[in-house]
This record gives structure tokens, C-alpha cells and sequence, in this order.
């Protein structure tokens, strides 16, 4: 069976799921060259379906992700995150009286079902006019399902797991009028604990903040839990008053939503707030209410082991408590746990749910994450013969990219299939030596970003052991660079580019069979300095998607003045790299 799976909201994107399997993931804001973009996900269908080989009559069923929200017909760019979006007028004048009324709530709890009352007409709109975008622009007479978009991300976790029973826990901004749900999960057969309205959001509060702080609500979230290691949580008290656990949930004790939120948290925060320490209050926040949250639900289900997915999970801070809970034998975060993981989530519930026949054992839909399109040394070196860069052909690229690392140079790699989700794992990726720890100033400067967070490690799955503490139980998911760990003492002294303030790190584990020429890369350069990790940064300039194309390297790679480009097995030196000291790897003994 050939399921067609589909988000069509923020970082709307495509899926092929093949009995099972998938065999391409792509989010459109690679495609058209705008992060985070909105929209019905016109290229990635197309991409998806020419990277599977399927034509319009192999689709069996469409799954699309969320069953109400407003149809958002051509891209949107999501640049001024969500306090900047156009959303129209309708659209947002609901949004500005929902926003007045939300007092009223306690005193009037029918308001919030009234908010979705009202916008029926509209989500009935999209429905239909998405299976006309099917039908007459891209042929696909298949069946077509909505889905739920919880349940989306719950699935999306548990079927990429590996785990045959678990917890499976989701928490958003919100979608379809919820912002988490609790699922006891065992072999496929989903059983729903808890659901918390959107109204209640703690992942909606985390925004606020993120925008009071300077930064784009929606967009930024990460910015503030790189900041947060910068600051001392001194305004705890302020935000306990807006948000808290009560009974196995959370509460909206503020009773404030979207610009009255705003307003509120700014009146009742000191004129002259510090943002570091307002990050690291709700940061400080966010994992206690989340801890208290899973904790009550593990007892409840009995369960040991956690599955995790939605917007909040990207929180690499967060899903390091989670894993820390007492009694959790095993942790792990769906790739692509932000909405970009909704096209995965729907074709996976439609394939266990809505299928003529259903597989009495579930599988894992994913063994790694390269899921994306790949290019030919051929295509590669007509994209550089046009753009007049001169490269060399290197049958054994990947020894010759750890000696360039070994000798202190900055390698951005372009190979093989992209990466699915948020992060960089090795074919879109900038590389570099860990042992530089003024890295994080001009390398960030050089690509114009703006980042508190440390640059990440790729680390040798063998070698995990010696460079990060507490790692039992969460190594599948480390393949994912989606949690932290505390750094070893050895890792801290031989490492420090990789080492955030508070002694923790992101790794990546690698394993041959994940990404056998990413991995040669690693051991070759094991061998020549006796450092099992190097820097790992998504290869892309600030504010934009991770490059997709040759096209799109070779302009990163020459904006960013990085030292080499290994593309594909080409290699090529930049004529104007960026001006520092040269800093070679030091020998390091085993």
C-alpha cells in the first residue's frame, strides 16, 4: 500500500509510506527556499512522489494531517513568526476577539467550543478544496483521510520508536483545538489517557515569552533555551501566576490568550527585565511543569518506556528531564517532532487505522532519517562548471575531508539523500575540529546567525561512553540529535567548542549503518587525532532552511567564506575564506 501523507500548515511538507516504510519525507520550506513556510505542500508532493517512483494512479489513500484549520491555498512565509503573520482578516479578527474574551473563560467555559463553532464554515472549506488540489492538479483519485493532529504526532513517535508498549506523550502550541495528549500505547493499539485544550498551551506560553524576550513567537523557541543556561530563573514567581500543573494537566490559571497574554506578562515582568534570566524562568518552568506532567502519567499507565513528539519536544533541555525521571527505562523523540513530522504522523495513522487490512505487528517506519533528494556527481559538477568554482574529484572524499578537519579547516558537506527534520545529521552539514572554543563567536558570525546555543557534536556511537554521562536508554534517540546529556570530565577538556555553559551537549550518534560515509569521515578522523567527535552545524546562512540542492551549497558555502566544500566527491577551496588563526586538531592519546 502506497499512503500519501500530508501537512498543509506551518512547515507544511509530503510523505510516501510504502507498506509500512518510508521511502521520502521532504517539508517545502526546503523547496522553496523560505523556513518554516505555510501552505498545501504543491512541491513536496511532486518531489515525494518522483523520489518513490510513483505516478498519481500508485497512491492508495492520502492521509492529511489535522482535521480543522483554515486553508492556506499558495505559500506564506513565517518570517515574522505568529504575532507577525498574515493571516487575513477573517481569520485574525477571530483571533483578536478570542484573544479580549479570554478572561471570561472561567466564568463562561462554553466560549472556547463557540471559538471552534465559528470557524467550522472555514475548516469545511479547506477539506474540500484540498481534495480538489488532489484530484484535478495532481491526478490523485485515492481515497482521502484527515487525521487528527495529536494523534499525528503521537503516532509519528510510537511508530518510529521501535518500542512495543510505551507512553507516548505530545505537546504543542496546539492543533485542532489541543495542545498535548497522553496515549498508553501497546503493540499498535492506541488507548487515549488525557487531553488538555489549546486554551491551556504550555507550549503557546513558551511563545510568549520567546517574543517578549526579542524573538519570533513560533519561530525562535530555541534561542531561548540556548539563552536559558545564561541566566538565574528569578522571575519563577511572575510566571507561576499564568501557568501551572493541577491533577495531571495544565492550567491557564493566567486565563489570558495570545495579545492579552502579551500585554499581562509585560505589566506584571520589572520594566527593565533581564531576558537571560526571563529565559531561564520559563525554561526552569516548562521542565518542571513537563516532569511533573509525564511522571503523573507513567504511574498511572505502569509504563517504562516514553515516546515523545510535538513543537515542545524540540526542547532538547526538556527531554533531558524526561529521560532523567525515575522509573524511565527508555526515552525517545520523533526526528521530526515539530509539525514537520504531521505528513509522517498522518500516513502512519492511516496505515494502521484506515487500511483494508491491518498488520498485526506494528514495524518501525523509519531506520534513519535520509530521506530526501540526492544528486549525482555528474549534476554536481555541471552546478559547479556553472558557477566557475573549481574542484577537485576525490574517490576516497571522505579521508580527505578528516585530514582537512585534522588541520583545523571548516568542511561544509554536501552528500548523499537530505536530511528529514530540524536537524543536520552529517549530508547537509557544516563540520569542524571540537577542540576551538572561540568557534561559537566567528563561525556564528560568519554565517550571520545569532545563536546562544553551542555548535553540536557528531560523535562515534562506540565511543558515546566516554564523552557523555547518563546516556543509558536514550542512545536511539542521540542517533537524532534530540536530547542532551552531561558532558564527561575527559569530553569537557578535550571538547570545549562543542560544551554549553552548563556542561551539557548535543550530540549526534553515529553508527555505520546509519550513514556508512558520515561514519568514515568520524573514524578517520578518530584516527588521526584521537577525538571520536567533531562540530557538527546545519549547513545553511541565518534565517534560511537547510540547503537542499548543489545550487543551494555552493551559495551558503560562498556567503558563509567557508574554508572547503565537499560536495558530493568534489572538493573546493574557497578563493576568500574567512580570516583567523588556524587552529589544527592536537594529537590526542586514547
Amino acid at each position: 500500500m502506497n499512503i500519501l501523507g500530508l501537512g498543509d500548515h506551518v512547515s507544511c511538507g509530503s510523505a510516501i509510506l510504502r507498506d509500512g516504510v518510508f521511502t521520502a519525507v521532504v517539508t517545502d520550506e526546503r523547496l522553496v527556499r523560505e523556513k518554516m513556510v505555510f501552505g498545501v505542500p504543491r512541491l513536496s508532493i511532486a518531489k515525494v512522489m518522483e523520489l518513490s517512483g510513483l505516478g498519481p494512479q500508485d497512491i492508495d489513500r492520502v492521509a492529511i494531517a489535522t482535521i480543522n484549520q483554515h486553508l492556506i491555498n499558495r505559500y506564506v512565509d513565517f518570517r515574522g513568526g505568529w504575532f507577525g503573520l498574515d493571516r487575513g482578516r477573517v481569520k485574525q479578527t477571530i483571533f483578536d476577539v478570542a484573544s479580549v474574551l479570554s478572561r471570561a473563560v472561567p466564568y463562561a467555559p462554553f466560549l472556547p467550543r463557540l471559538y471552534y463553532l465559528v470557524r467550522q464554515p472555514f475548516y469545511a472549506h479547506r477539506r474540500r478544496m484540498l481534495r480538489h488540489i488532489l484530484r484535478h492538479e495532481f491526478g490523485i483519485q485515492a481515497p482521502v483521510v484527515f487525521i487528527d493532529h495529536h494523534y499525528c504526532h503521537a503516532t509519528s513517535a510510537y511508530y518510529s520508536s521501535g518500542f512495543d508498549a510505551a507512553l507516548v506523550v505530545t505537546i504543542d502550541g496546539g492543533g485542532d483545538g489541543v495542545s498535548s495528549r497522553v496515549y498508553d500505547v501497546q503493540d499498535g493499539r492506541f488507548r487515549l489517557l488525557h487531553t488538555v485544550p489549546s486554551y491551556h498551551s504550555l507550549g503557546v506560553f513558551y511563545s510568549y515569552i520567546t517574543q517578549i524576550c526579542g524573538f519570533k513567537a513560533g519561530r525562535h523557541e530555541g534561542k531561548i533555551t540556548g539563552l536559558a543556561a545564561h541566566g538565574t530563573p528569578r522571575y519563577l514567581d511572575i510566571l507561576r501566576q499564568f501557568i501551572a500543573y493541577e491533577n495531571g494537566t495544565f492550567k491557564n490559571i493566567g486565563n489570558v490568550f495570545f495579545h492579552s497574554a502579551l500585554r499581562e506578562l509585560r505589566r506584571r515582568l520589572p520594566a527593565d527585565f533581564d531576558r537571560a534570566d526571563l529565559a531561564a524562568s520559563v525554561q526552569h518552568h516548562t521542565e518542571a511543569l513537563v516532569v511533573q506532567y509525564v511522571q503523573h502519567w507513567l504511574k498511572r499507565s505502569g509504563r517504562s518506556k516514553v515516546a515523545l513528539a510535538g513543537g515542545l519536544f524540540a526542547n532538547v533541555a526538556v527531554n533531558r528531564r524526561v529521560h532523567e525521571i525515575p522509573g524511565v527505562e527508555e526515552v525517545f523523540i520523533h526526528p521530526g517532532m515539530s509539525d514537520e513530522g504531521m505528513p509522517v504522523g498522518a500516513a502512519l495513522a492511516a496505515y494502521y487505522d484506515h487500511g483494508e487490512t491491518r498488520p498485526e505487528k506494528p514495524r518501525l517506519c523509519m531506520e534513519h532519517v535520509y530521506l530526501g533528494p540526492e544528486f549525482s556527481d555528474e549534476e554536481i559538477r555541471q552546478e559547479l562548471a556553472r558557477a566557475g568554482i573549481a574542484a577537485e574529484y576525490h574517490p576516497d572524499i571522505e579521508r580527505v575531508i578528516a585530514a582537512k578537519l585534522a588541520e583545523g579547516y571548516v568542511v561544509a558537506r554536501f552528500n548523499g539523500r537530505m536530511e528529514y527534520g530540524p536537524r543536520a545529521l552529517g549530508n547537509r552539514s557544516i563540520l569542524y575540529q571540537p577542540t576551538d572554543p572561540s568557534v561559537n563567536d566567528w563561525l556564528n558570525h560568519a554565517l550571520q546567525r545569532t545563536e546562544f546555543m553551542p555548535f553540536a557534536p557528531s560523535t562515534l556511537a562506540e565511543e558515546a561512553g566516554r564523552c557523555y554521562l547518563h546516556l543509558e536508554g536514550a542512545e536511539n534517540t542521540a542517533r537524532f540529535m534530540t536530547i542532551t546529556f552531561a558532558c564527561t570530565p575527559w569530553m569537557r577538556a578535550h571538547c570545549p567548542g562543542v560544551i554549553h555553559v552548563d556542561g551539557t551537549a548535543r550530540p549526534q550518534l553515529v553508527r555505520p549503518q546509519d550513514n556508512p560515509s558520515f561514519y568514515a569521515i568520524l573514524r578517520e578522523y578518530y584516527r588521526l587525532t584521537g577525538l571520536p567527535s567533531v562540530i557538527n552545524t546545519s549547513f545553511n546562512m541565518h534565517e534560511e532552511p537547510i540547503v537542499c540542492t548543489p545550487a543551494d551549497a555552493i551559495r551558503a558555502f560562498q556567503l558563509g567564506h567557508l574554508d572547503y566544500l565537499a560536495i558530493g566527491h568534489y572538493l573546493a577551496r574557497n578563493p576568500a575564506p574567512l580570516r583567523r588563526p588556524l587552529r589544527p586538531s592536537p594529537k590526542v592519546s586514547r
